[in-house]
């Protein structure tokens, strides 16, 4: 069955889950009123602090646990329904596997988990150890393998049954910069084939080079969402101006405080309107403007400010 046009990867509505803590004596609401929604075909960036309930809301997406509350579809079907999850991918924030088995015979039976042919899941099995590079490394022990590699063969098995959804949950973690490069490659690739990603993470210079959309949890809830061009374009921390032909008497005299640069003046202005008189200012004084340049907020300075 075809998926329509435009349809949601994921939506999620009202999305609330508590656990009861030992001897039931008290009850912790971790979720709360959760909503999300991730595009078809769009990379989707869940962030958050450690305890905030990322890890929590991936596992009622999956049905690993059961939410008290809300509703959750993944491309328009119940996540309840088997059906729903035949073309989702995942990579757990700590995957652990037999230990006893190579990278290959790892991909081997997970593609039997998915009732794929032997034949093509051998196939698929070496696309992906190339696509992840431990095609060198396919019949070594997992016992063997490093945290990195674990971490690329949990990502090559998340794709075996060639997912429409990848779930990755802190898919960075125990890379190398090196390989966190390679990943964001291949995050992309898969965006090129027209997969939809979902993942968490806490290193945020990643996230922010390959994100679509972002969603913000705290204390469970979500506090921000939207598509990452525009949290940044709405969001200017300053402008700096730079200028020249003026003397520094006029500006000591307004208190204005500036920097030399390549006998240049530059001055950073907290706001628009700070910076519209700057420019007045100089303008009047028959100085001459080189350039305006609005400073935008990197998405740590808007998780920052969110968590403040």
């Amino acid at each position: 069955m075809r998926k329509e046009v435009n349809m949601k990867a994921l939506q999620i509505r009202n999305l609330k889950k508590s656990f009861r803590s030992n001897f039931l004596l008290k009850t912790y609401q971790i979720l709360k009123d959760i909503d999300i929604n991730v595009e078809e075909g769009e990379i989707y960036g869940f962030l958050g602090p450690n305890g905030a309930g990322k890890t929590t809301t991936i596992k009622c997406i999956l049905r690993l646990i059961y939410p008290d509350n809300g509703e959750i579809e993944i491309f328009g079907t119940p996540h309840s329904q088997l059906a729903s999850r035949k073309k989702v991918g995942y990579l757990p924030e700590h995957p652990y596997f037999y230990d006893y088995l190579t990278g290959k015979e790892l991909l081997l039976f997970t593609g039997r988990l998915f009732s794929i042919s032997p034949k093509e899941s051998a196939s698929r099995a070496d696309e992906l150890l190339r696509l992840v590079g431990l095609e060198n490394k396919k019949d070594l022990k997992l016992r063997k393998y490093s945290k990195g590699m674990i971490q690329r063969i949990g990502l090559a098995q998340s794709l075996i049954n060639d997912p429409d959804l990848v779930i990755l949950d802190e898919p960075f973690s125990g890379l190398d910069p090196i390989g966190r490069k390679e990943l964001r490659d291949i995050i992309l690739s898969l965006k090129g084939a027209g997969k939809t990603i979902f993942f968490s993470s806490h290193i945020l210079q990643d996230m922010e080079l390959i994100v679509d959309k972002v969603g913000i949890i705290q204390e469970g809830r979500i506090t921000r969402e939207g598509k990452l061009s525009e949290l940044i374009s709405h969001s200017v921390q300053s402008y700096e101006t730079l200028f020249s032909g003026l003397d520094e008497a006029i500006l000591k005299e307004h208190k204005i405080q500036f920097q030399l640069r390549d006998r240049n003046f530059l001055v950073v202005s907290p706001g628009k309107e700070e910076a519209n008189s700057l420019i007045q200012l100089i303008t009047a004084n028959k100085g001459n403007i080189i350039s305006v340049s609005p400073i935008k907020m990197t998405l740590e300075d808007i998780f920052l400010k969110e968590l403040k």
